[in-house]
């Protein structure tokens, strides 16, 4: 059975296709993203109405992108994220997936986008995702989900109080100078230097955080305004700043707290598996000390490979299959998108 899935929760439009085998694996056949970054990078941030228009003009070469890459002229059913994500840029995802279901006779399937990115673990992945933690970390969230299985509601953990952590990366990249998107250089430059320079706060990390109700919980605007102040500090005081000390001490207050509580949640909850996902998993320093604090604990590591970390069709044809394999009814073509989808909806309206 060939499935398609829609992606356009943000600033990607992505369609990808899986082949669902009757044991339920899944071969992908394409994967075609178009991406509206640069359309956002003067402003330092993703414009929602942006990102719409963006979506509409993208989305018939997108599509045909992808049919050509599976060589096929139709898929057997279609999916589409409806949520959560920017309300626009939902809608055109959305309506598209109904519209093209609707013109080839197929059944559609309204999923949960972060329901997709644990979905990808079973394409990378020797065996199935077995009961896990997720931390999924993008520019617009920072969650940990604790899974049973993929296609299965999903228990939320923590989530940030304010700003997501990749998005304070971008904040922190627009702060000194770095441009957008603030990932990838902060990353690069942190690699030249010294962690330790700079003592700047891990947020809800303190021992009084860790025993209550935010033990699983993250902020990131203090860490973001405690770079600010020290920069102003200097400037000030008419200090020369290491540009790669306070990109290296930034990233690692960020990657200390997502990693370690990442690793409380697994040894809370008792499973022996933890997913990164998300674009902020390619960044380097987060693997690497993920890496090193699941190695100490006996828990397996999954990241999958960069592609299928961001925003993507394939992760949201991948989680229609699992679900279609376990027997889900289609959804009905009324269904809404939902800005704010909980993340115990993995399919709505069936």
């Amino acid at each position: 059975m060939i499935v398609l899935g829609i992606e356009s929760s943000c600033d990607e439009t992505g369609v990808g296709i899986v082949d669902l085998h009757p044991d339920g694996t899944m071969e992908v056949l394409a994967d075609a993203v178009a991406s509206s970054m640069e359309q956002h990078s003067r402003f330092g941030g993703v414009v929602p109405e942006i990102a719409s228009r963006a979506h509409l003009e993208a989305m018939p070469q997108v599509m045909e992108a992808a049919l050509r890459e599976a060589g096929i002229a139709k898929p057997d059913a279609v999916a589409a994220t409806v949520g959560p994500g920017l309300a626009g840029a939902l809608l055109v995802g959305a309506s598209a997936a109904k519209a093209y279901a609707a013109a080839w006779g197929v059944p559609f399937y309204g999923v949960n986008h972060l329901g997709g990115h644990v979905a990808v673990a079973n394409l990378e992945g020797e065996s199935e995702l077995p009961h896990s933690i997720a931390l999924l970390v993008s520019g617009g969230h920072t969650q940990l989900l604790e899974v049973q299985a993929v296609g299965r509601p999903m228990r939320e953990m923590g989530s940030t109080l304010d700003d997501a952590a990749g998005e304070a990366y971008d904040k922190v990249a627009r702060l000194l100078g770095l441009g957008y998107p603030g990932g990838p250089v902060v990353d690069k430059l942190a690699a030249q230097g010294d962690p330790n320079a700079i003592a700047f706060p891990r947020g809800l990390f303190k021992a009084q955080d860790l025993r209550g109700e935010h033990r699983f919980d993250f902020s990131f605007s203090g860490l973001k305004t405690a770079v600010a102040r020290y920069v102003e500090a200097a400037e000030r005081e008419g200090r020369v700043i290491s540009m790669e000390d306070v990109c290296a001490s930034f990233q690692e207050a960020v990657c200390d707290v997502l990693t370690a509580k990442a690793v409380m949640a697994c040894e809370d909850t008792g499973a022996r598996t933890l997913l990164l996902g998300g674009g902020v998993a390619a960044n380097s320093r987060l693997r690497g000390l993920a890496r090193e604090r699941c190695e100490a604990h006996g828990i397996e590591l999954r990241v999958p490979r960069f592609k299928l970390c961001t925003d993507n069709g394939v992760m949201i044809a991948a989680l229609a299959g699992q679900l279609i394999h376990e027997g889900a009814r289609p959804s009905p073509l009324s269904t809404a998108t939902d800005t704010s989808l909980e993340v115990e909806t993995p399919l709505v309206g069936a």
